[in-house]
């Protein structure tokens, strides 16, 4: 507790490596999850398009990547590209469909030699064939590594996957598989898309934007929110090791007390 206290007061003069060393000393969120957030914005304050913002992201996911493997976050899930994404304009749609060909076509080489396993979670069916085949490829390539889980959302909607895991179950309760008493929390876990995902610890929201957007709204009932104005095109790694050593200051009661608490 002491050292945590010393460290708030003191993290704006130690030098980085310091910091990531005292970070590690403490509880590391296993799951980190982030919408990025600010790509548009980082490119109109430059006067650039859009689409620009978004190449400059991606450079991002590599740095944060790297960054959040080294802390040692086991999970980490980035908000790639929601359902409502579609009604974006085509031509900044079709850029975004490109970006999944582009960074596993330069960096799987890195993530492979990182031990990074690969997945993704959203309708992959409904993606078009060469962004399919990138994420396909990518995952084929990286599923016995063993370090951390990337995991892209990509064409996911969280009402959409809730949605989809009661009509799953609606299916077993009618074939008989199961009755009404046997639908409980672990039951809809087991169907979503991250049943084999721990639930986030740590969700990052860039950008100044203060909402879920439709993002794992069932797993995130007890995550720890952390929100910033930084856009994602400049968030790095003192961003995340700023998000880290805030999550760590906190304490997580899952709507229980903690001992001291109770007397």
């Amino acid at each position: 507790m002491l050292e945590k206290i010393i460290r708030k007061k003191t993290e704006g003069q130690s030098p980085l490596t310091e910091r990531i060393e005292l970070v590690k000393k403490e509880q590391i969120p296993a799951h980190v999850a982030i919408i990025m957030d600010g790509n548009g914005r980082w490119a109109k304050k430059r006067s650039l398009p859009r689409i620009a913002g978004h190449h400059e992201g991606m450079k991002t996911v590599r740095k944060i990547t790297r960054f959040a493997n080294e802390l040692g976050v086991k999970v980490l899930t980035l908000y790639a590209f929601s359902t409502e994404n579609w009604k974006r304009p085509k031509i900044e749609v079709e850029f975004l469909m490109q970006l999944p060909n582009e960074f596993l076509g330069v960096y799987l080489p890195e993530l492979i030699e990182q031990n990074v396993q690969v997945k993704m979670i959203g309708d992959i069916d409904s993606l078009p064939r060469h962004t399919r085949q990138a994420i396909t490829k990518a995952m084929e390539s990286t599923k016995d590594n063993t370090g951390l889980i990337l995991n892209f959302a990509m064409n996911y909607g969280s009402r959409v996957e809730i949605v989809k895991a009661v009509q799953q179950i609606a299916q077993m309760a009618t074939e008989g598989k199961i009755n009404v008493h046997d639908i409980n929390e672990e039951l809809i876990s087991s169907q979503l898309m991250t049943r084999n995902l721990p639930e986030p610890d740590l969700l990052i929201r860039t950008s100044g934007e203060v909402r879920l957007s439709n993002f794992m709204l069932w797993q995130s009932a007890y995550t720890e929110f952390w929100f910033t104005d930084t856009l994602w095109p400049d968030f790095d790694d003192q961003s995340l090791l700023k998000a880290v050593e805030d999550y760590q200051l906190r304490s997580r009661r899952y709507g229980g007390l903690k001992g001291e608490e109770t007397n």
